[in-house]
């Protein structure tokens, strides 16, 4: 009996030896085990602190000599842009730096195309007409090709669904991706765009950074219902690279916010300002809120290179007897020849017959039975009305009233023929307008007896407009002589010390 409680005593040790004690080979392959899960855990946690701290370490660096974008990638077509976009950022803006938007609609744009088609060079130009459906007619000399809207019905609106198509014109050209775009140029089909000066204008500010820039409404009833601060898309709205990228990833939300708005650029106004962007203002972006003759307010242009021109077809034509289309080849022609200095006012003074002389170079030359200052010369003469109520002000600029008077009505002259000197120069001849009203009968005025004026120029640096501006003086040739109805000026810089003086 002993000997079997010593046998079964042994045998329970050496069990107990086997499971408790393991073999010193066969502990060394499992001594990484935790024996609890505690230990486990442990060695996790000390795991993770060690991958975290790898990784953190790896960001700093690569974050500091790699690209944002490379971390957080931008969607494909956003991407190819960018990247084709950064080989051309340190040279000058050009024309194809920019893509137009036209907003129009398939029922007009047949009639209106013949706007875009004075300005439109397919061989340079880049852009669409945005519309709301097919052409039912397509046009054999259509220049501007076109894209058909998408998505803009299913947005909610108040006052226009085309205003909600058109406020995303930005969005859907800048998903079209396109390469080696800089800025997004909005306009309306009865827009018509000077672009060698917009190229100019644009060429000052760094498309990298975020820009909102365009002109406001001539007619301050405008600005008052809509904005101030807001670019009228007739009159053109650009949107730098940067801007259009942003307002890309947030446009169909805002325009939901702001359904109840009345246009597509009150719209994109509204977008912009949530992104906190302000309106840099450009001069030269006229919208022409006005009814009537635009006359007084081109003759007196203001000193700003011209951008564009809308509400053409709402307007009376620029030259007389002539359709618009007519007057506005004419007026193109001249710009051709010295774009920077199409419409820049002039003034001087033919002392000896007292009179007072203000050329719009490419445009018109009025020429006053009468000394008036510098101050009255530069301010339009009011030959329109308001653009809502066609009323007689205000304005966002001063004018002075057009006088009944014939002895205070300026003899008015138009451009009538045009050529470029050698490569520097132009010569313009402008033909008399014999418009309305009787002939001044009082003995202390000299009448205007002049029926051509020739005018010589050199042509504009376009880096006049990026240098501090001063107003070009005139000057009449031959002591003012006339010889057969006509007389010769030329315009030049101003001395340094050279005033406009009565």
């Amino acid at each position: 009996m002993s000997y079997m409680k010593c046998s079964r005593k042994e045998k329970t040790s050496h069990s107990r030896l086997e499971l408790g004690y393991e073999s010193p080979h066969k502990a060394s392959r499992l001594s990484f085990v935790p024996e609890r899960v505690g230990d486990m855990v442990t060695v996790f946690i000390r795991f993770g602190i060690l991958v975290c701290l790898v990784a953190s370490i790896s960001f700093a660096l690569h974050s500091a000599f790699a690209k944002p974008d490379r971390w957080f990638p931008l969607p494909e077509h956003i991407h190819t842009v960018q990247n084709n976009t950064s080989v051309i950022d340190s040279g000058p803006t050009n024309i194809s730096h920019i893509l137009f938007g036209i907003g129009g609609s398939a029922n007009t744009w047949h009639e209106r195309s013949n706007y875009s088609k004075l300005w439109w060079n397919p061989n340079t130009t880049r852009g669409f007409v945005w519309l709301d459906k097919k052409p039912e007619i397509l046009q054999a000399d259509m220049l501007v090709p076109y894209q058909i809207s998408q998505g803009w019905k299913r947005f909610k609106y108040v006052h226009s669904a085309s205003a909600v198509r058109i406020a995303r014109i930005v969005y859907e050209s800048f998903k079209l991706g396109l390469p080696n775009v800089r800025w997004f140029v909005m306009g309306d089909d009865d827009t018509v765009f000077f672009t060698k000066n917009l190229v100019n204008v644009l060429g000052k500010y760094n498309h990298n950074q975020m820009y909102y820039i365009g002109g406001s409404s001539e007619s301050v009833e405008q600005d008052v219902m809509h904005s101030y601060d807001m670019a009228f898309g007739g009159g053109g709205i650009a949107i730098s690279y940067a801007l259009a990228a942003h307002l890309a990833k947030m446009m169909d939300g805002c325009l939901s916010r702001y359904f109840y708005f009345y246009g597509s650029d009150q719209r994109v106004w509204a977008c912009v300002n949530e992104i906190g962007v302000p309106l840099t203002r450009e001069g030269g972006f006229h919208q022409l809120d006005i009814r009537g003759n635009p006359y007084g307010f081109l003759a007196a242009h203001p000193l700003v290179p011209l951008v564009s021109l809308h509400h053409l077809d709402q307007l009376n034509s620029l030259f007389p007897n002539q359709t618009q289309i007519h007057s506005l080849e004419k007026l193109i022609s001249a710009y051709d020849i010295d774009p920077a200095r199409i419409v820049q006012q002039c003034f001087c003074y033919d002392h000896k017959r007292r009179w007072s002389i203000s050329i719009s170079w490419g445009y018109t030359i009025q020429i006053y039975p009468l000394l008036l200052t510098a101050v009255d010369l530069q301010m339009p003469l009011q030959t329109f009305k308001t653009w809502r109520s066609w009323e007689d002000g205000p304005f966002t600029f001063n004018t002075r009233p057009m006088s009944s008077d014939p002895c205070q009505k300026p003899a008015m002259f138009f451009l009538d023929e045009f050529k470029e000197v050698g490569k520097t120069g132009s010569i313009t001849i402008y033909k008399r307008h014999e418009g309305e009203g009787g002939k001044c009968t009082r003995t202390d005025i000299n009448n205007v007896e002049v029926e051509r004026i020739r005018v010589s120029a050199l042509k504009l640096d376009p880096e006049y407009w990026n240098n501090v501006l001063r107003r070009h003086c005139c000057q009449l040739l031959g002591g003012g002589s006339i010889n057969n109805g006509s007389m010769h000026i030329r315009i030049r810089k101003c001395r340094p010390q050279e005033t406009i003086t009565i």
